[in-house]
């Protein structure tokens, strides 16, 4: 089914939509910040409301991997979004912009879906204090940005929408890029986030497992042992930051499959249920 095309000035109301009908919405309805003619359709969210009947008020923004060279949509942004829209949970898949736009760009469209998501809590019928972000590979690696990094004051647009907060409540990290200067980095994914010949100062501020402060949010993170691309030692440093600076955290790494599972061929990787188990308990 086709998304329903919306504005930011159109009203939404939950009794005039069918249940399960995504909305499909533009980051920023015009003077979009960064705008250039890459990856025209860009950025975009798409939303899922779930049924009235079994809403858990927490909302979650999804963006897929890619190495911040393209998007991993269908696996990592639309199956997800509705595995845990038909568990309750309002769900918005970010189609973020990616190389050759470099550093904030891909961080300003992921503040800028938070906020979205906080400023319309109220029609959407979420809560707007359980707002997390959950991201796969080079989109975990966004998430954990959105969670760490500051807000990109070239982000905002003095709109209605800038009022409202973008850190995340909490943060769900599958299979992330973490740093971006271990040895166990993706350097493909900084290659492409930061430019080849990047500022290594940058480099540093962007390898999250040096951007923790205790104002960090609960984080969930998976990964699998033989993650060969992005290996679990990038969870294992954001883990141990988090614990540094006392950040509620939960860790699962499995022993099988390598990178870019998503949730299994059939949808049933253990995963899914052990971040809605960990989910259930942030309300």
């Amino acid at each position: 089914m086709d998304a329903t095309p919306l504005k930011h000035d159109t009203k939404i109301s939950m009794n005039e939509l069918e249940h399960g009908l995504p909305l499909s919405l533009p980051l920023w309805d015009s003077g979009t910040p960064f705008a250039g003619e890459d990856h025209p359709g860009l950025p975009r969210l798409t939303v899922y409301l779930p049924s009235e009947d079994f809403r858990t008020g927490q909302g979650l923004v999804i963006c897929p991997g890619g190495g911040y060279g393209g998007l991993s949509v269908p696996k990592e942004g639309h199956r997800i979004a509705r595995y845990f829209g038909s568990r309750g949970h309002t769900t918005a898949v970010l189609e973020y912009r990616y190389s050759p736009y470099r550093h904030p760009v891909p961080l300003i469209d992921a503040q800028r879906a938070i906020r979205i998501m906080r400023h319309n809590a109220a029609d959407w019928h979420i809560d707007p204090n359980q707002i997390g972000i959950l991201g796969f590979s080079a989109g975990g690696h966004l998430a954990g940005s959105a969670a760490t990094q500051t807000q990109v004051e070239e982000g905002l647009v003095g709109d209605a929408i800038d009022a409202s907060s973008s850190r995340p409540d909490f943060a769900v990290m599958v299979y992330p890029v973490v740093s971006m200067t271990n040895p166990c980095s993706h350097f493909g994914s900084r290659d492409n986030l930061l430019g080849e010949d990047s500022d290594p100062k940058l480099a540093e501020q962007l390898s999250l497992e040096n951007a923790v402060t205790a104002d960090a949010p609960p984080t969930m993170l998976i990964h699998t042992n033989e993650d060969e691309p992005v290996p679990p030692e990038n969870s294992v440093l954001f883990y141990q930051a988090l614990r540094a600076n006392k950040i509620p955290v939960e860790m699962h790494i499995y022993e099988k499959h390598g990178h870019g599972i998503g949730l299994g061929y059939d949808q049933t990787h253990p995963w899914g249920e052990a971040v809605l188990g960990w989910l259930k308990n942030r309300l």
